[in-house]
């Protein structure tokens, strides 16, 4: 074998391993970007499931039979109110917590849009803070507001609860469900 036969073939070898090395550090890059990839899609997943929570943990406010204007904003309902946030059913890693309190700075107004249902009833408005926590830190909060129909005079309850012979047979308003009136989410643009 010629000289140039030899650096020919070292020519090529070292060609073969530069070739090598750049089919790796491409397959590394690869591999990187769909590791990164599918965590930043597990991230989204689990920020969806906190905002789930968090309106999990609103449809339970709003569903609470204890409702009345003794929370107030110094004292409101918490939930819960020890040891660890409830969970989501069917989801033990997402939970929840909220704070339920009655806006005493609007009082017992008249009823939304001027309706008159029925003699001495008044909108009583409420405010639920809620926050849903999920897997790697994700959480989400969100305040809705709503308003409650009941009797004039703040009263200590005003339990929702459905008309007994249906809703076309009701005398008054009370106790009818809730009607939300705002929504926000904190940190949303």
């Amino acid at each position: 074998m010629t000289a140039a036969g030899a650096r020919e073939r070292g020519a090529v070898l070292v060609m073969g391993i530069l070739l090598l090395l750049t089919l790796t550090i491409l397959a590394v890059s690869g591999l990187v970007t769909a590791v990164l990839e599918l965590r930043m899609a597990g991230n989204a997943q689990y920020q969806q499931r906190a905002f789930e929570a968090a309106e999990y943990a609103i449809e339970q406010a709003l569903g609470s039979p204890d409702l009345g204007t003794d929370y107030a904003y110094s004292t409101p309902k918490i939930v819960p109110d020890s040891g660890g946030p409830p969970s989501v059913p069917g989801s033990p890693t997402d939970t929840y917590v909220y704070r339920l309190y009655y806006d005493a700075s609007l009082g017992g107004t008249p009823l939304p849009g001027g309706g008159s249902p029925g003699a001495g009833l008044e909108a009583y408005h409420f405010v639920v803070e809620a926050t849903g926590y999920s897997s790697r830190g994700a959480s989400d909060t969100h305040v809705q507001g709503f308003y409650l129909v009941g009797p004039a005079g703040s009263p200590a309850s005003l339990r929702p609860r459905a008309c007994p012979a249906g809703p076309g047979n009701c005398t008054s308003r009370s106790g009818y469900d809730p009607q939300r009136t705002y929504w926000l989410q904190a940190g949303a643009e």
